[in-house]
């Protein structure tokens, strides 16, 4: 039975903050026109998204033992040995997080951050173009790092018939012992994660301009999307150059 506790509150918040916001920034890039102000919500879940991995990586040292890096299996040697093992049917358990898992989620916090830190350039001046392509590879390299991750997460679930996506909503797994085990989900810390990240997206919405397409950003002014004005503006010159194109070919056909 899965009684065991072993990833304390922070560790799940973050997990599913982290794939809430990555996937509701990827499915807006993908969906809507980066000409729309709705737009804008890519970059500003992509902000909440660095803000949420800078708070894990002070978890990461600060949190109990499964939750620090120093308690991910990050020796290339043991991703080497896990990789052999599953090949030759050795069924060893990891208490924390395996070789593969912990090579996943420290991959893909990189990459997250490198996401956030493209983003606000490409918004914070006139070269959107030079950090456009990094930030796609970013992007790109996520989700083949998430596929890899939910396919490991598949293949445990049949090796060792055992429902591990579970530990990540109540923190616990089966056959670890309980010198293994953590005493205290750290439920205060989780709260506190939560309610930092909400108040960090809500101060986002409070400095966002939609009608500029404008956020400001601890004393920078980021350009999210284009204003509506402007938007209207260069819709109506398209329009007036339209009916003059059509004046005057109308007038050539009467001479």
């Amino acid at each position: 039975m899965r009684q065991s506790l072993v990833y304390d509150l922070p560790t799940r918040v973050f997990h599913w903050l982290f794939a809430g916001l990555f996937l509701t920034g990827f499915i807006i890039a993908k969906t809507i026109d980066d000409d729309s102000s709705w737009f804008s919500y890519h970059s500003i879940a992509g902000l909440t998204l660095g803000f949420v991995i800078i708070l894990r990586i002070i978890w990461g040292i600060l949190g109990t033992k499964y939750a620090r890096f120093s308690g991910f299996a990050l020796n290339p040697m043991d991703l080497v040995n896990y990789f052999k093992g599953i090949l030759s049917g050795d069924k060893t358990r990891w208490a924390g997080h395996n070789p593969a898992s912990s090579w996943a989620g420290v991959i893909m916090m990189a990459m997250g951050l490198g996401l956030a830190v493209t983003g606000y350039f490409m918004t914070s001046g006139p070269d959107k173009e030079s950090f456009e392509d990094i930030h796609e590879l970013f992007a790109n390299g996520f989700i083949i790092v998430v596929v890899l991750h939910i396919a490991g997460i598949v293949l445990h679930t049949i090796r060792h018939k055992e429902l591990i996506a579970l530990s990540m909503l109540d923190g616990k797994k089966a056959d670890v012992s309980l010198d293994q085990t953590i005493p205290s989900a750290q439920s205060a810390f989780g709260i506190l994660f939560i309610a930092l990240t909400v108040a960090f997206g809500l101060n986002l919405f409070k400095n966002y301009d939609r009608t500029a397409g404008t956020l400001k950003f601890f004393g920078t002014t980021l350009q999210l999307s284009e204003a509506e004005g402007e938007s209207k503006n260069l819709v109506g010159e398209a329009e007036k150059n339209k009916n003059s194109v059509e004046k005057e070919g109308e007038k050539g056909d009467d001479d």
